[in-house]
């Protein structure tokens, strides 16, 4: 038996929903006839769960049409086909060769010829026997031939050939006869009918069949209505996965807005202020705020005001102010008496932040990261504890055993999701009742903003603060090289300081060091010691050095991998060249290019790019040059490289929906959000809301029971 977690009513009457109907495809996969444990273990590679439900949620990557049943002479090279023959003749391999065995099949117009590696498959053939094979011809030394057949049986049992036959994917050590076992016998547990969850109205609108019927289509289209002929079956098995994969957003809404409820009626505390300390910290600042800064400033301080715990997104585009956002947010919790905590991902970016907040604000900072040490990092965590330190910046050192907080109300989580779900509550858990804020820079198209954030209040910070100036951005071959030198040695000239970038080389971090060793080394020989070189393999102090004189002008070019994607703010900077730009993904570009444009003086970006450069690369990179907004830039980098990439090569976007392409989710995540608005409407009360009988079989079905806890985490 499997409950729910959530404690809700269903419409049908009071008390949790009885799962009993889909015990047996919530089953473990071994529970399926002829799958062992170790079997099982092979199935859930595949599967990518352990449930039997999970098998079907492994869609068939392809349909092969072996309904063409040619006569041999009639058999088209290239295609798939499948052909009854007699066995006239059969020629093994020479000695000592790998060539094939090869059968020759005659019917009353021809003859094809079989090619086998396999010894005892060919070793099975008959002469004289009738035979029925289906595969692939091709023509091979002038003669039509089929090599390893995907099937070979006696003529009499053509029947077990099908007709659309699926393929699915497949692992080491499991076949295809073995998963198309299993896939019938999951089938067959399949309640014939379920609580329907979506509205009549659009079940006809989109022509859907029912859920057991869509995964029977998918898996088996052999089984939909008049598909012995013409195409008709393909438009029903499109919408049969239409179906499923807004069966799986809904779900994944539904959970989200659950979570999002959940979470607004989680008892919190109500932090307030004055503003005094703020507006000190505005004084040092000594600019006015934008607009946008302090619409979101409100937002939040509205969200820590109220009797619930806060949990807000604020996003904002490179430069756009979000540190000094949260810098009076955290200060507005130190008003109240209490701390606040702020997570950077990496040294660099939680050393500038610290670096930042030392200038501007009124109360003391604490800093921690593992390279702090010793005594000072007793007495750093001795001030924590004790609550000298109203403000604590630091890098996941803060989420450690060893710090206690004396009173955390504000945990402030930038660059969030280069943080795991873990990270991000191992902080909040360290506060009572604490609020939670998580940021980021890389901006988020409204397409994740609905899948991965959902549950969360968003902030948008548009626009950049008074001064910036736009970063001029060009494109220029490899090939072009020496030209790109000689204008860089004329800035240099001209007292330019220079970040130069080098490109992914692989997913290694260790030879992208070496490229960049490799390129210091060139620059170096070429403008003479006035570079320095920063990477992440390098000791934090070593690497903080470089970055030091760099900021101080003791050095003038700077090379760098991606280490300085975020965190580093020199002003003086002014020209980034990012080397093979198109290997980087176009939020990460984006970043990148954030270095420079942060003084008073133009600044220019060079990407670098291969000298054969593919019409969507350049499309991509084109992007990038014509546009400074982050928000279209990240919605152009969705569309042309899909979520998993939006946030950089190494970054992961959407969920990890198994029947839900970016395309699907493209087209139907908005039907999905409105069908979860409707299910659960803005009026149901925050905590045990009713739900349909059939929204709790939906979320039983996608394994979203538990989603509250892991939503709120962000």
């Amino acid at each position: 038996m499997v409950s729910s977690p959530f404690s809700i009513t269903t419409a049908s009457g009071a008390g949790q929903f009885d799962p009993s109907l889909l015990a047996p495809v919530l089953a473990p996969l071994d529970s399926l006839p002829g799958v062992s444990t170790a079997r099982a273990k092979l199935f859930s590679r595949i599967a990518g769960g352990n449930r039997v439900l999970d098998l079907l949620f492994c869609l068939p990557e392809s349909i092969t049409d072996r309904r063409a049943r040619p006569l041999i002479a009639d058999l088209k090279q290239d295609s798939i086909a499948t052909v009854t023959g007699i066995v006239r003749g059969i020629r093994p391999p020479a000695p000592r060769t790998r060539q094939p065995w090869r059968v020759t099949l005659e019917d009353t117009t021809g003859t094809l010829e079989l090619a086998f590696f396999s010894k005892w498959q060919a070793q099975n053939v008959v002469e004289g026997e009738s035979l029925i094979v289906s595969g692939k011809v091709e023509r091979f030394h002038e003669r039509l031939t089929m090599t390893s057949p995907d099937y070979l049986l006696p003529a009499r049992s053509a029947d077990r050939i099908p007709l659309l036959d699926p393929v699915w994917p497949l692992t080491a050590g499991l076949f295809t006869g073995q998963v198309r076992q299993a896939m019938t016998a999951a089938l067959a547990r399949l309640p014939t009918t379920l609580p329907e969850w979506h509205t009549p109205t659009l079940l006809e609108r989109r022509r859907w069949p029912d859920f057991t019927t869509a995964l029977h289509w998918m898996h088996f289209p052999a089984t939909i209505p008049d598909s012995e002929q013409g195409d008709a079956w393909r438009g029903e098995q499109t919408r049969a996965h239409a179906r499923l994969a807004c069966d799986e957003l809904l779900a994944d809404q539904l959970a989200t807005r659950i979570a999002q409820r959940a979470a607004r009626s989680r008892p919190g505390r109500s932090i307030t202020g004055d503003g005094h300390l703020q507006q000190q910290a505005l004084t040092a600042f000594g600019h006015t705020p934008t607009p946008g800064q302090k619409k979101a400033l409100r937002d939040i301080e509205a969200d820590m005001a109220a009797p619930y715990r806060m949990s807000r997104l604020l996003q904002g585009d490179v430069g756009a102010g979000k540190t000094l956002v949260a810098l009076l947010a955290m200060l507005r919790a130190a008003e109240s008496g209490a701390q606040a905590a702020l997570m950077a991902p990496t040294e660099i970016l939680a050393r500038q932040h610290a670096k930042t907040f030392e200038r501007l604000s009124p109360v003391p900072v604490a800093y921690l990261s593992s390279a702090v040490k010793g005594k000072a990092r007793k007495q750093t965590l001795q001030a924590i504890a004790e609550g000298t330190t109203p403000l604590v910046v630091g890098t996941h050192a803060l989420v450690q055993d060893a710090v206690q907080f004396a009173d955390l109300a504000l945990a402030v989580i930038d660059e969030q999701h280069r943080f795991g779900v873990e990270q991000r509550l191992a902080l909040v858990e360290k506060g009572h009742d604490a609020d939670m804020l998580v940021m980021t820079a890389t901006p988020i198209p409204r397409t994740l903003l609905l899948t991965r954030f959902g549950d969360m209040q968003t902030s948008r910070l548009e626009g950049k603060p008074a001064g910036r100036k736009p970063v001029h951005t060009s494109l220029h071959s490899i090939g072009a090289m020496d030209e790109v030198l000689s204008g860089l040695r004329r800035a240099l000239a001209k007292g330019a300081q220079i970040f130069w970038v080098c490109p992914l080389v692989s997913e290694s971090e260790a030879l992208d060091v070496a490229a960049a060793e490799a390129r210091h080394a060139e620059l170096t020989a070429y403008f003479g010691p006035i570079a320095g070189l920063a990477h992440g393999q390098q000791d934090s102090a070593v690497r903080q050095e470089a970055l030091e004189a760099f900021a101080q002008g003791e050095t003038r070019l700077l090379v760098a991998t991606t280490v300085i994607e975020v965190g580093v703010d020199i002003p003086t900077a002014t020209i980034m060249v990012i080397e093979h730009a198109e290997r980087f993904g176009l939020a990460q570009l984006h970043q990148l290019r954030g270095r420079v444009g942060r003084g008073a003086e133009a600044s220019y970006c060079l990407m670098l790019h291969d000298d054969g450069l593919g019409q969507t690369a350049r499309r991509r990179l084109t992007c990038l040059k014509e546009t400074e907004d982050g928000f279209l830039i990240a919605d152009e980098d969705f569309r042309l490289r899909g979520g998993g990439d939006v946030t950089g090569r190494r970054q992961s976007g959407l969920p990890d929906y198994r029947m839900s392409s970016e395309l699907l989710v493209d087209m139907l995540l908005d039907a999905a959000h409105d069908e979860a608005k409707r299910i659960l409407p803005d009026t149901a009360p925050l905590t045990d809301p009713t739900l349909p009988l059939s929204a709790e079989v939906l979320l039983s079905l996608f394994n979203k029971t538990d989603a509250a806890r892991i939503f709120t985490g962000g």
